[in-house]
């Protein structure tokens, strides 16, 4: 059975060269040019924080709260741990945005026919054995692929070796833990990394109790998930009428030089 996979993000050790940002990028066919947030097109994103570069991605959660609200399984937790999204099953709810507790998830408003889009933790590139493109450009080892027991294990040992860093890893036990792990020689809380008001407990446990107590929203959210669905892929269709239309005028036009 493979063993679930992670990163580990030193907040110490990055320099901010932003060239995890570049290789996610050029991996998935994206413009170079960095963006301050996450969007569409920026699944990673590093953010200056005083003297410090925290970078920003989908946590892949152990319990991931975007799959739990997903009514058509669109998202899904992997064994070997990244958290996946099938765009082929999406009825553009858009639950997972408001499900998310990093608010990760991101949809491609401009378009026609929009997705949602997010960190996959090279989900492809992990099938084949190899580092995800961001660890695999990172100069320094401040992110870092593996095991994620063995880089809980690597964690500690920096922590244990240098008094400078804070005494937690952070992703190891939020909201349920999740694949990427975070050390710092800052306290998080000053980085940006705010705790969940309830603890630890995962997401969709949370959410389950007054999901059970709203049975008419589950009704009527079918009819209108029905809608939405059809919206979605009547949105679909028309983009790709229209992109054949295109392409037909233009060969017409070829033809008629």
């Amino acid at each position: 059975m493979a063993q679930e996979k992670a990163m580990l993000i030193d907040i110490k050790r990055c320099i901010g060269c932003m060239s995890c940002e570049t290789a996610c990028k050029q991996l998935h066919g994206f413009g170079t040019d960095p963006e301050p947030v996450l969007s569409d097109t920026a699944f990673t994103v590093v953010e200056t924080r005083g003297e410090k570069f925290v970078r920003k991605l989908c946590m892949h959660c152990e319990d991931p709260a975007c799959a739990s609200a997903c009514p058509v399984a669109a998202i899904s937790k992997t064994p070997i741990g990244p958290v996946v999204y099938d765009a082929g099953k999406c009825i553009g709810c858009r639950y997972c945005m408001l499900a998310c507790p990093y608010q990760v998830p991101r949809y491609q408003w401009a378009k026609l026919a929009p997705y949602v889009k997010k960190c996959d933790m090279c989900i492809d590139r992990v099938k084949a054995g190899k580092q995800t493109a961001c660890a695999e450009a990172c100069p320094v080892q401040a992110t870092v692929f593996g095991n994620r027991s063995e880089l809980i294990n690597e964690a500690w040992n920096r922590i244990r070796s240098d008094s400078s860093y804070v005494p937690h890893i952070y992703g190891i036990e939020e909201l349920g833990g999740g694949c990427v792990l975070f050390v710092s020689d800052v306290p998080f809380e000053k980085l940006g990394f705010k705790p969940a008001p309830t603890g630890n407990q995962p997401m969709p446990t949370l959410t389950a109790s007054a999901l059970g107590d709203s049975p008419k929203v589950v009704i009527m959210g079918g009819t209108i998930l029905s809608a939405l669905y059809w919206v979605t892929q009547r949105r679909r269709e028309v983009a790709l009428a229209e992109a054949e239309e295109k392409a037909t005028i233009n060969r017409i036009k070829g033809e008629g030089r």
